[in-house]
């Protein structure tokens, strides 16, 4: 079969010469080889009579049987078939599975542009050994042969039994292979049944299942040798991964190899044999696998505890609690036991099940016998369960409905009609761990490894072409090239690599076309000798075989050279005994691309020893060499590099970086420039490696490191550790390691036995002004070489502060062998971390093992709906383990084991860190290793949200792609797919949360939103049909782990803020990143953005300050409704303020803040976070330092005056800064971990400086008070916020559709003919002067069906709205003209009152005798209808205007607040605020400012004063005045004198009120913080 024809079948098939690690010149090299020899063995036949020599058939008498492999011969086609392929057909559409068939974890789970390869030898019916299509896959697949590589591929050869008839193939009638995955023990170990499971029995419980398994280095295979003492932080050994007993005396293997020939027939130097192996090849894979064996024999499907399969409702935080335990709680309880709703009136602290057994006393006879741990509560709506022995209190879900006031209703149900398909299964307990459920879900886009076929193919062409080249008497020069050929296909084959000993082998050839470089044999006459061509195949032969070997170990393929003997356990060597200085030899760097051989020169490599990010040396760089072209081009150096730095001084977790370094070359041009040029280096690539592995040994051998690509930029600060071989193009470094007959090995060392600790007052007082200026830096990002010297010499003094461990740590000078066991004793002895706190010792920074698992332990305390808060952190954190499993891998993983929701939201966060590409491997691995752990149900369940999610970004796409006015048919129609996906599955949980369980989709209730990334608004089907539809917003094109990280730190802030009994009455939502640039956000009922309800008042309705104001009194009609919405803003819009300040939100326009009808204020749409704003150009858009307008503060002033509920409403915001800004460190630390998750805006250390500086940790909490007040004071004042308000309305005014129904601004729902009744007629009967000294107009209301006339106020600007609506509604309608705005002179006059009374009358009487299609319209019946203040006598809607703050009772001239405080001989004086003042003479309001004077003053050296407040009787200052110097005793006879001033024009000021304030009784230390009532003034004081 041709190359052409081969490359056809396989396009038809869907699989590609890529699979097979070929390209199409390398197969059309090796086919024309092949024929040839063929030909010239016809030849030889028709001429001698006897054919060539050839190796009988293998197949014999033997069935080929599922799981076997028959030998593969050289003259067979089949190997350029498609049933012998590595990649299966193109995915079919998803069918259901065949029903009582064995069902493959689907492929959903992980994306995959390309179907990845699966091998799976258990007989299971995935499928058969030969590719016949006996076997199937689930939803569709095709069988896949038995020859693809794994994911994580074996190691050991497959040893038939003794009792085979053939040596190279399995007996007759032997039990199939099993899956090179499965691990197998010698013998049933015993399983570890413990509930808890930790650090210091998991090794112990390792070790029992492991028995005397080695320690040393295998050389050859598996033999019992003498075992290592080992450390508790040391993982586990590595056991067999499929272990196959058979008798001692049978050697035989199983061969796979193409053809194989006897060494006489082959002359000397070709035998060779592929042996497919049966083990992991990658140990620490394996140990991973056998770790997660013990992990889940620890937890069995049998313990309901932690395997209920329900989702249960999360719990609050203690503080939370006890706040909740004096609340009554209203629940409503339904229940198929009775036929009305139940409804109990109970106490926060009343228990679960005491409202079960309360319930079920009304429907129960027979008390005697009730089990009332048989039933459960479920949450209406949602699939979540209340734990029977929570109290009421203790249940977020309650919670959430207090603070919305909603009813917390409830369902009773049994638990044997409780669906528990998420529940581990006895089968889920019987399997073993495996990673194969990621086999056939393989995201990454990564070129397989060459398969054994092709490899067979290409080695049988270059044993041919060494038999022709042996047997050559003539054209020796043409056999040459030919053999040269064969070799160059072998090694592109095998990742491109060019051995110095295959390098050396071709060099005793004479020089060919095909490689000119480097030095070659130029005396051809050597080679007539047969036997010197016998040692140079002899030679290149062995340097071949070497290079498969290494290429074997280097991308795990699933076959080797050579079989598995025994072996004998390597003598061990400690670590910190070597004194040997590390080196290691480079030889080159290979598969250069030929665009850096024409771009660049002076290749070299820089090769630095780090350990957390600090270089332990200074740099070794090689020579600079130029690109040569061998077989292929690459830069060989061959050089030794030697480090002054010897063994014994590595730390355990080292880190080798090689970075290539080369020099651009300079375009044609000036010599000045070429010079410019040439001096400039720039990094191509880079690798980094651990020195010692898995096992705590020092690495030795040849290694290949495949190169990252250098990216320009801001990066973050963690590198993995695992080289690139993700890209089939990387640049590869071939770098040999020392060898020795020992291995060296890093122990830990025990903790020293003495670490001193003093307490904090014995430094001297200099010292410890130092010490506390250090600690207040709360971070060690931003310590100095100085910082680091005092903190580590001053240690035994920190100990009293706990928080302080990772400042000290950070400061530690080494962390070498002989250091350890100091730094371990003073981690022994410091004070327990909260579990807070030691987020902070699993940065990148602290790579030590022993340290990060004890901050792992003392994180193991934290609750797992406290867990969940900091789950993205914790994710992130994995990629600074160095190696696969860790203390943290298994917390995770006993979590997710034992918690529903932890499982949930940690599949989703490693799904999205697959596409890091740098760390995809290891999250792969663990993401399996989840998957493994959780048990088919919840597998099955994550499969169907990954298909929901691609059907959902398919339809995202499409939409966006339409035009405008096609998307909705677009999205409806793109939405039937979703009705086949809930056809095939019943129900599916949603990604926000799994206890949102729905059974279809309401397409007439799905829209989309017009922003750029077109976000679809998504209405799902509860299937609980007591609940609502299930609202989203699901966005593809945006980013979302940014929102996910804002709301985040909102919902911390939150906690933190409740901990600190401060209810800022924030509303949170979820958002949840479903893959790079798509992603679902719940959406909150009952809100409008700032837009739209400003918008009502016009385009310019930004610049208003009503717009608030009136929407909350349109749905709180009430004034107790009222009161209780503007407390609401007041909370929540201080809450905003604080939380978008210390994070730097930005982009904020009137779109992305939010009003609750509730009051509550939020924000969305997090795009710019950090302080990194959106610019116009070069002008920021975002110039306040947070969104606080004018319209805010008319609601929170009840007015456009100043009241004093601004001032609560100040005091709200710096106290909820401060209480922050003692979590500084926390915020750090949160942040800190996510520097390397791929945020653009949150990559450096300078994003996180930001939140560092926003928080001002080195102020005092009063300096901090008057810092968010000046914040506060300058939001207020822009006119910016508003521009940029107006300038958004304006440009969403093309996205308005003509089909929105217009609404007024005052009415809070939309009413018509049908439901009111036919207006008959209308008329003004009079003017009513409302408080805003306005006039309203009463309305008498004729209607038909009612006998009553109904009366209803409304203003001349509402009848300016209604026919400015109307006229939008009806532009071609002749609608009456409508009476002008504008009048001369005063317009607040009665007789213009009565005057647009009579022209108002007028419009109404030609409105209502005007078309039907505009008398009879909705927006006319709803302006006539009766609102909540029409019932009221002269009541209007000013609501707001009529909110005044009237000074407390017996102040009459108002009240003064102050901070006062005296430490170290200075009186601290804070004016805070003062209300109740009394206006001037003229009735205009003062502008007042402050006086103090410290009595007695005889001096007049006293005098303090503030800065003015303009036009307000209400102000605020939180200004800070100081008196310094005055001795402790002196101050029990002082007085404080405060007067209150109003700033005149030309010097002439006028005293308000003044007070005098003893200091009696003011203690050193004591912060009074009070009110204190302002009198009268003398007549003649003005100043």
């Amino acid at each position: 079969m041709s190359a052409a024809q081969t490359q056809k079948e396989a396009s038809e098939a869907g699989w590609s010469l890529e699979t097979l690690g070929l390209s199409q010149k390398e197969l059309v090299l090796a086919e024309a080889l092949q024929m040839e020899y063929d030909a010239l063995s016809r030849l030889k036949q028709d001429k001698s009579g006897t054919g060539t020599k050839t190796a009988p058939s293998q197949t014999g008498s033997t069935p080929t049987g599922e799981g076997q492999l028959r030998p593969l011969s050289r003259s067979e086609s089949s190997l350029n078939q498609p049933g012998v392929s590595q990649s299966p057909p193109p995915i079919p559409a998803r069918t259901l599975p065949p029903h009582g068939g064995f069902v493959k974890e689907s492929m959903l789970i992980l994306e995959i542009p390309e179907p990845a390869m699966v091998q799976d030898l258990s007989g299971s019916g995935l499928g058969d050994s030969h590719g016949s299509g006996s076997g199937f896959l689930s939803k569709g697949l095709s069988s896949f042969p038995d020859d693809v590589p794994p994911a994580i591929p074996p190691r050991n050869p497959i040893i038939p039994s003794s009792g085979s008839e053939n040596p190279a193939l399995p007996p007759r009638g032997s039990a199939p292979p099993r899956d090179v995955n499965l691990f197998t023990p010698d013998l049933d170990l015993p399983k570890v049944m413990s509930t808890e499971l930790n650090d210091d029995n998991f090794n112990d419980s390792l070790s029992t299942l492991s028995g005397s398994r080695p320690r040393g280095r295998r050389v050859n295979g598996d033999q019992s040798g003498k075992p290592v003492a080992r450390s508790k932080t040391l993982p586990p050994q590595v056991p067999p991964r499929t272990h196959i007993s058979i008798p001692k005396s049978n050697r035989n293997q199983r061969r796979v190899s193409a053809d194989p020939v006897s060494l006489g027939s082959r002359m000397n130097g070709f035998g060779y044999e592929l042996f497919q192996v049966s083990e992991e090849r990658d140990e620490e894979v394996a140990a991973f696998c056998h770790m997660l064996d013990v992990l889940r024999s620890a937890y069995p499907s049998s313990d309901r505890s932690r395997n209920a399969g329900l989702v249960w409702s999360p719990s609050v935080g203690q503080e939370e609690l006890h706040q909740g335990l004096g609340v009554s709680v209203k629940v409503t309880i339904i229940s198929e036991l009775f036929r009305e709703p139940l409804t109990f009136t109970c106490d926060g602290s009343s228990t679960v099940d005491l409202l079960i057994y309360q319930t079920l006393c009304y429907s129960q006879e027979d008390l005697d016998h009730l089990d009332v741990d048989q039933y459960l509560l479920k949450v209406i709506g949602h699939d979540e369960f209340f734990n029977n022995s929570q109290t009421l209190a203790s249940v977020e879900f309650v919670h959430q409905c207090l603070k919305f006031d909603w009813d917390v209703r409830l369902v009773l149900v049994k638990r044997s009609e409780i669906n528990t398909e998420l529940s581990r299964t006895e089968e889920d307990d019987d399997s073993t761990s495996s990673m194969n459920h990621c086999i056939l879900l393989q995201e990454r886009p990564i070129k397989q490894t060459v398969t054994r076929e092709a490899l067979t193919l290409l080695l049988d062409t270059f044993h041919n072409e060494a038999e022709c080249f042996l047997l050559s008497e003539v054209e020796l020069s043409l056999h040459v090239e030919r053999l040269v050929q064969s070799v160059k296909a072998l090694c592109s084959s095998l990742a491109a690599v060019e051995t110095p000993d295959v390098t050396s082998a071709l060099s005793q050839l004479p020089a060919c076309p095909c490689r000119l470089q480097p030095k070659v044999l130029k005396d051809a006459s050597v080679l007539a000798v047969r036997e010197n061509r016998e040692k140079v195949v002899e030679k290149l032969t062995a340097a071949i075989l070497d290079l498969v070997e290494l290429y074997c170990s280097t991308f795990n393929a699933n076959f080797h050279t050579t079989p598995q003997s025994h072996c004998h356990t390597a003598p061990v060597q400690e670590a910190g005994l070597v004194t040997s200085v590390l080196s290691f030899n480079v030889y080159a760097a290979h598969r250069i691309p030929i665009t850096w051989a024409t771009s660049y020169e002076g290749f070299f490599l820089s090769c630095s020893l780090t350990h957390g990010g600090v270089e332990l040396c200074a740099p070794q760089h090689t020579s600079k060499q130029s690109v040569s072209k061998y077989l292929f081009h690459l830069v060989v150096w061959d050089q030794r590099v030697c480090f002054p730095v010897q063994i014994n001084q590595l730390p355990r977790e080292s880190q080798l970086t090689v970075t290539l370094f080369a020099s651009a070359l300079p375009p044609p041009g000036g010599a000045e420039d070429k010079g410019k040029q040439r001096r400039s280096m720039e990094a191509l690539g880079w690798v980094t490696m651990p020195l010692f592995n898995f096992r705590h040994v020092l690495t030795c051998g040849r290694k290949l490191l495949g190169l990252w690509p250098s990216t320009p930029g801001r990066s973050g600060n963690a590198r993995t550790s695992s080289p690139n071989f993700s890209q089939p193009d990387s640049v590869i470094v071939q770098v040999d390691f020392p060898t020795s007959s020992f291995e060296i090995f890093f122990s830990t060392p025990p903790p020293a036995d003495f670490c001193p600790q003093y307490v904090f007052s014995r430094l001297d007082s200099i010292s410890q002004i130092q010490l506390q200026d250090v600690l207040h830096k709360k971070s060690f990002f931003w310590l100095t070489v100085d910082d680091k010297r005092l903190l580590w010499e001053k240690k035994a003094f920190c100990q009293e502060e706990s928080a302080a461990l990772p400042l000290v740590l950070a400061s530690a000078p080494c962390w070498q062998w002989a250091c350890l066991p100091e730094i371990y004793a003073l981690l022994r002895q410091w004070a327990c971390l909260g579990h807070l706190d030691a987020l902070g010792l699993l940065h990148a920074s602290f790579p030590d093992q022993e340290l990060r698992r004890t901050a792992v332990q003392w994180m193991d305390s934290i609750s797992d709906p406290e867990l969940l808060d900091f789950l993205p952190q914790l994710v992130q954190a994995l990629k600074y383990e160095c190696y696969l499993d860790s203390s943290l891998v298994r917390f995770l993983l006993r979590r997710a084991i034992g918690d529903i929701r932890v499982s949930h939201s940690l599949f989703w966060l490693l799904k999205d860190n697959l596409q890091d590409s740098q760390f995809s491997a290891r999250y792969q691995h663990l993401l399996a290793a989840l998957l493994c752990c959780a048990g088919r149900g919840l597998r099955d369940q994550f499969d169907r949200q990954c298909w929901l999610v691609s059907i959902l970004t398919k339809l995202a796409h499409r939409v966006r792609d339409a035009p405008l006015s096609s998307r909705q048919s677009v999205l409806r129609d793109g939405l039937d797919e979703m009705k086949q996906f809930f056809s095939v599955n019943s129900s599916c949980r949603l990604p926000l949360n799994p206890a949102l369980l729905v059974k279809g989709i309401n397409i007439q209730s799905c829209s989309f939103f017009n922003s750029n990334a077109v976000p679809l608004k998504l209405s799902f089907q509860n299937l609980d049909p007591l609940g609502d539809n299930v609202n989203v917003i699901f966005k593809s094109g945006d980013d979302l782990r940014q929102d996910m990280l804002t709301l985040q730190m909102i919902r911390i802030m939150n906690k933190i803020w409740i901990h600190e009994g401060l209810d800022m009455r924030m509303v949170l939502f979820k958002c949840f990143s479903t893959g790079r640039g798509r992603g679902m956000v719940e959406m909150i009922p009952h809100a409008d953005t700032l837009r739209r309800i400003q918008v009502e008042h016009g385009v310019t309705g930004s610049f208003k300050d009503r717009p608030l104001a009136d929407w909350l009194l349109k749905h709180n009609p009430t004034d107790d409704q009222y009161d209780k919405a503007v407390e609401n803003f007041i909370f929540s819009c201080a809450g905003c303020c604080v939380a978008t300040y210390i994070l730097g939100i930005c982009d904020r326009h009137n779109d992305n803040i939010m009003l609750k009808t509730s009051g509550h204020m939020f924000h969305i749409d997090f795009g710019k976070f950090l302080g990194h704003a959106q610019m116009f150009g070069n002008i920021k858009r975002d110039r306040a330092p947070f969104v606080f307008t004018s319209d805010m503060a008319y609601v929170i002033n009840g007015g456009d005056k100043p009241s004093s509920r601004f001032h609560d409403f100040v005091d709200l915001c710096c106290e909820a800064y401060n209480v922050i800004r003692k979590h500084t460190h926390l915020f750090l630390n949160l942040l800190g971990l996510m520097l390397s998750c791929g945020i653009p805006e949150l990559s450096d250390l300078e994003d996180l400086k930001y939140v560092y500086c926003a928080l001002r940790p080195h102020e005092s909490e009063a300096d901090a008070t008057m810092y968010f007040t000046r914040l506060i004071e300058s939001s207020l004042g822009s006119v910016a916020t508003k521009l940029n308000f107006f300038i958004h309305n304006l440009a969403q005014m093309k996205f308005t559709c003509s089909e929105e129904r217009e609404s007024l601004s005052f009415a809070p729902r939309v009413h018509t003919m049908k439901t009111d009744g036919l207006i008959r007629n209308l008329f003004i009967c009079r003017h009513v002067r409302t408080s805003t000294k306005t006039y309203a107009f009463v309305v008498k209301v004729e209607r038909e069906s009612q006998q009553e006339v109904q009366l209803v106020q409304r203003t001349f600007e509402e009848f300016q709205e209604l026919h400015s609506k109307l006229r939008l509604m009806f532009p071609s309608s002749t609608l009456p003209s409508f009476p002008s705005r504008f009048v001369i002179g005063r317009s607040r006059g009665e007789a213009m009152a009565d005057r647009r009374k009579d022209e108002l009358n007028g419009y109404v009487w030609h409105l209502i005798h005007a078309d039907p299609e505009v008398t009879q319209c909705d927006l006319v019946y709803t302006f006539f209808h009766p609102l909540p203040r029409d019932e009221r006598p002269g009541a209007t809607s000013s609501k707001p205007a009529e909110l005044s703050w009237a000074p407390a009772a017996g102040a009459e001239l108002g009240e003064v607040k102050l901070s006062i405080c005296y430490k170290n001989d200075k009186l601290f004086i804070m004016v805070m605020h003062i209300r109740g003042l009394q206006p001037l003479q003229d009735g205009t309001d003062p502008d007042p400012y402050v006086k103090l004077y410290l009595l007695p003053d005889p001096q007049k050296t006293s005098k303090r004063k503030t800065k003015a407040a303009r036009r307000t009787r209400n102000p605020t200052y939180n200004e800070m005045l100081v008196y310094e110097r005055i001795p402790g005793g002196d101050l029990q006879q002082r007085l404080i004198h405060l007067r209150v001033v109003a700033d005149g024009a030309f010097w002439e000021n006028t005293l308000l009120a003044e007070t005098f304030i003893p200091l009696n009784n003011l203690l050193p230390g004591q912060h009074w913080v009070d009110w204190h009532p302002l009198g009268a003034a003398p007549s003649d004081s003005a100043h």
